[in-house]
């Protein structure tokens, strides 16, 4: 095992300026030569369980979550039991109920969740999804006032609520009743309402603070069924199987990056198994349309149906996302997969077309010196829609925090942050918005949401360097890949792979184990699709495994692979596979490459 002070394969610096580190420490070493003997699981599976916190004894439990053991009383989250009580009220007296939700795949699916509830028992609901550019995030009053004409009785915002102080106050001068199910970051103050279930509410001490929205609504859902059949108020015929809406569940918890431990793992992994079985009429049709290669795996949630259903609320109709998972016509189905697998190409064209620009100012500002510690870039041409991916893509280029911020004819800006391990953006924001600086803003550590008007963008870039730049020193001076273990060309099979996925479901929090390819010759590399380069490595017996770099043009690492052939390398990187011709096969997703010594 390679010592503390000497680097991965004697990689002190890689192509893209990083010092590759074996993860796994001594002590971890032990737990897994443990988990091998005793479990008898195999070698690589076991370093990259114990490089992760695993534990001997609880490797067994890990590789298979059972929800039984993992489900917490949902009355240990404060507000909950009087959320469930509300509930189960409007379900006995069919009150008309309006869900109102964010327009990302979180509150797409909490929507869903809870819509599908509802109507279960003949309750009658609205969703209401607000559209991103011209409402902006969470309740607003003109919203709230129309559901109240349109008869509804309880409202009910899901991933979103926290913070909407006025817009819940009119709610209750209107004779609306409010729910609030969030996992959003939130101050002491909160909104007056019925109930507000937050695990992430300072007086909430159940530790589920890693739900995101839909896990949230999933917990509700469960507290309000065992209240009716408490009560004496669930109809015998009538009760839900909720473990069959649990594919929706591991989409939001997926797509909404947050981390894959505890509750998380056994939602993702139960989900799954749900979404195989394509019970959702809306998510088998996206499956379709979007060419899904092979069973549901957890990259297709985040790569493949996560964005399209993403891509309504950001250039599109932002409740059609809500509108596909909970139908049960299957020609409307198909027609909405199709305008969101549309609306995704188009927005891949805004971004790319944004990010060039992008790049080329943020060169610019950097030029030959570091620059600044946060990136802030901004445009009056560029869709708001589209600024979350773009702050991403910067954030991955330039590692360091990134602002993209879209300014409208007016003068106000709507913008996202993105941040690197180490720099709570969302805890600063909220700092900005205390200060004046914003006029709204928050999120979570790693990714914050923003409105602005453009005389107050000097003073806040101002403010984020001086609130994050030594955070952001720290943390770019320990810049490391962190390897789980070698392997070789030959030994990338599709057996090791299903091996390595079984410590899955892999993401924030459980990270996908990154492999060493050591001295394997770079054989073929061309450019495909836009902007990635896919290629192919050879090791010395002749095996031969393909590869891709994402988005690798026209950066240090495209350069090498795509000037490299025939030279031997380093090659790092995550293991995928996919069914090319009816047969399934693996293929290395690049993160970096080294010079062999």
């Amino acid at each position: 095992m390679t010592t503390p002070d000497r680097p991965f394969l004697d990689v002190e610096s890689s192509i893209s300026g990083q010092r590759w580190e074996e993860r796994m420490s001594r002590t971890q070493a032990g737990q897994a030569e443990a988990m091998r003997e005793r479990h008898s699981i195999p070698e690589l599976v076991a370093r990259v369980l114990a490089a992760r916190d695993v534990t001997a004894d609880e490797a067994l439990g890990f590789l298979d979550p059972k929800l039984r053991d993992l489900m917490p009383d949902p009355s240990l989250l404060t507000g909950m039991d009087a959320a469930a009580d509300r509930l189960v009220s409007a379900i006995a007296a069919k009150e008309p109920v309006a869900v109102f939700g964010d327009y990302d795949v979180d509150g797409a699916t909490s929507s869903a969740l809870l819509a599908a509830f509802l109507r279960n028992f003949d309750v009658p609901v609205e969703i209401y999804i607000p559209d991103r550019i011209f409402e902006g995030y969470g309740p607003n009053e003109n919203a709230i006032r129309e559901l109240a004409e349109r008869g509804a009785k309880l409202l009910v915002t899901v991933d979103c609520g926290s913070t909407s102080h006025d817009a819940l106050a009119v709610a209750k001068s209107l004779g609306l009743d409010a729910v609030v199910l969030d996992h959003h970051q939130v101050g002491d103050e909160l909104p007056d309402v019925i109930a507000l279930v937050n695990p992430n509410r300072q007086d909430d001490l159940s530790g589920q603070g890693h739900l995101c929205a839909a896990g949230v609504v999933f917990l509700t859902l469960v507290a309000t069924q065992r209240a009716m059949r408490q009560q004496g108020k669930l109809p015998t015929d009538k009760p839900v199987d909720l473990m069959q809406s649990l594919d929706l569940v591991a989409l939001g918890t997926v797509c909404d990056v947050v981390p894959l431990k505890g509750l998380n793992r056994a939602f993702v992994t139960r989900g799954i198994e749900v979404m195989q079985k394509q019970r959702n009429v809306g998510l088998a049709a996206l499956a379709r349309v979007a060419r899904q290669d092979g069973p549901a795996a957890p990259w297709h949630l985040g790569f493949v149906l996560g964005p399209r259903i993403n891509a309504g609320g950001r250039i599109g109709d932002a409740a059609l996302g809500a509108r596909l998972l909970t139908t049960s016509d299957p020609t409307e189905a198909e027609e909405i997969a199709q305008q969101l697998d549309t609306l995704n190409g188009e927005r891949q064209n805004i971004e790319t077309a944004m990010l060039a620009q992008a790049i080329d100012e943020a060169e610019a500002e950097i030029g030959f010196s570091e620059g600044p510690s946060v990136l802030v870039t901004e445009s009056d041409t560029w869709h708001a829609g589209v600024v979350g991916l773009l702050a991403s893509r910067l954030k991955d280029r330039f590692n360091r925090p990134t602002f993209a911020i879209a300014f409208d004819g007016r003068g106000r800006g709507q913008g996202s942050g993105r941040s690197i391990p180490g720099c709570d953006l969302g805890r600063t924001v909220r700092a900005a918005v205390d200060e004046g600086l914003l006029l709204k803003g928050g999120g979570h550590a790693m990714a914050a949401g923003i409105t602005i008007e453009r005389d107050k963008l000097g003073d806040f870039r101002a403010f984020m360097e001086e609130r994050l730049c030594d955070d952001v020193a720290t943390a770019r001076l320990s810049r490391s890949v962190r390897i789980d273990g070698a392997l070789s060309a030959r030994g990338a099979t599709v057996e090791m792979f299903d091996q390595l996925a079984a410590a899955g479901p892999f993401g924030a929090g459980h990270s996908q184990p990154l492999l060493a390819f050591p001295r394997h010759t770079l054989r073929f590399s061309d450019v495909v699709g836009k902007g990635h380069v896919r290629f192919s490595i050879g090791s010395a017996d002749g095996a031969e495994l393909r590869g891709i770099s994402f988005r690798a043009v026209d950066t240090p690492l495209g350069d090498a692979l795509l000037d490299g052939r025939g030279k031997v390398m380093h090659f790092a990187g995550t293991l995928s596979a996919d069914f090319f011709r009816g047969t399934r096969r693996v293929q290395l997703r690049l993160v970096d490459v080294a010079l062999a010594q």
